[in-house]
């Protein structure tokens, strides 16, 4: 054990907190020589004065567990999956839902996610904070998902035989992406009678498709954009070249059950749509502000709708909050997420990696979202149509306020 000493001293408090409560409703076996374990590790204890640390205590107490567990524990012992979920335990110890620690298999799918281009199915998922329910987005036309018969809308059960409900969404994503050519079996509910449905899908490369755009009735732009990765702003500053190139009159931008993704892409983006000045501001721990502008280059002129959900989170909040605060469109749907804290990513230097909260942002009006969501000007709830399934109520309410503009 003396050679995990610095590890015990820098990340087990969490992971053991999480182990004592489970202790704590265990059955009150008696077995022989348990008592001689903790008698001893007691016994040293005491014999360090009263001067020891908590990260000593949290040491000794591990060095107990690994005992306990050498001794009596009637599975196989795998150190590194201990070793992980330690790591894992001690930044679950924060409390905050959005610093997570990831293991290499994870972090090499996080840069992935993030680049745009991966080797996976093609398909955008959403996780529910408080259920911890997945749900399918959108599956990309034409994709291995596509083709194994997955929809939108279907709720992610199984991956591989493993549950997947309550599980980090990341970690999620990195089982069901892997090695061009390789297969995935994926078991979805569908419908309201919730039928289980499994699927194979054989993985190939993606390049993730986060915007799509057409020309609506009386030459209306419309663009959704599902994600903000490193390929989004190339899409959508192409999708509005494209629509301008149409004959646009008006913008409706489709920011519904979009969670986020990029800061500096949504900046990049925004520079398209703004007057030169403020796009979002950042204050740190230390109370030190980062601000990211626009430029007077470009600017959007013509009516324009943004339509957001109680999906919508973090850049689609940074980006209809400036839509917002500078009066260059009106917010259509129902109030957002309400994700107002930054995350940056820190590479470990071993092939793992954390995320961690740093930072939380304001609109350029100074507005903190953070747990509030941005309003809309235009309150509508989604209300389907059994009868005509593609009619989209918000839709038609967010053109409208453009054509009216």
């Amino acid at each position: 054990m003396k050679n995990n000493r610095g590890f015990i001293r820098g990340a087990l408090l969490g992971a053991l907190t999480v182990l004592l409560i489970v202790g704590t409703v265990s059955c009150g076996v008696d077995l022989p020589g348990v008592r001689n374990i903790v008698r001893n590790a007691v016994k040293d204890e005491d014999s360090e004065d009263h001067t020891e640390t908590v990260d000593s205590a949290a040491e000794t107490k591990l060095e107990l567990l690994e005992q306990l567990i050498d001794s009596y524990y009637m599975g196989d012992k795998d150190k590194e999956a201990l070793t992980e979920g330690l790591y894992k335990g001690y930044i679950d110890g924060l409390g905050d839902p959005y610093s997570v620690y990831y293991d290499e298999e994870e972090t090499e799918a996080l840069q992935e996610s993030t680049s745009g281009e991966y080797s996976g199915v093609g398909a955008v998922l959403t996780q529910d904070a408080e259920t911890g329910m997945i749900t399918i987005l959108q599956v990309y036309p034409d994709s291995p998902a596509e083709e194994a018969g997955l929809e939108d809308n279907d709720i992610l059960y199984r991956v591989n035989d493993e549950e997947v409900t309550g599980i980090d969404l990341t970690e999620v994503v990195s089982h069901i992406k892997g090695e061009e050519g390789t297969t995935v079996d994926i078991t979805v509910l569908r419908g309201d009678a919730a039928e289980e449905i499994t699927v194979t899908a054989t993985r190939r490369k993606i390049e993730a498709v986060t915007v799509s755009y057409e020309m609506k009735e009386g030459n209306i732009g419309y663009i959704r954009v599902t994600e903000f990765d490193s390929v989004t702003y190339e899409q959508y500053k192409a999708a509005l070249e494209e629509l301008e190139n149409q004959g646009m009159q008006g913008l409706v931008v489709d920011l519904r059950s979009n969670p986020g993704g990029n800061l500096d892409t949504v900046v990049d983006m925004l520079d398209l749509m703004l007057p030169e000045g403020t796009v979002v501001s950042m204050e740190d721990k230390q109370g030190e502000e980062t601000v990211y502008s626009s430029d007077e280059e470009h600017k959007f002129t013509k009516p324009l709708a943004v339509l957001m959900n109680g999906y919508s989170a973090s850049a689609s909040e940074i980006y209809a909050g400036a839509i917002q605060d500078y009066g260059a469109g009106e917010i259509v749907g129902t109030q957002s997420y309400g994700k107002g804290v930054v995350q940056q990513i820190f590479d470990l230097r071993d092939g793992t990696s954390v995320k961690l909260t740093i930072a939380e942002y304001f609109t350029p009006s100074g507005r903190s979202i953070n747990g509030e969501g941005v309003t809309p000007d235009v309150e509508i709830e989604y209300e389907p149509d059994e009868n005509n399934p593609d009619y989209d109520n918000q839709l038609e309410k967010a053109i409208e306020v453009v054509q009216n503009k």
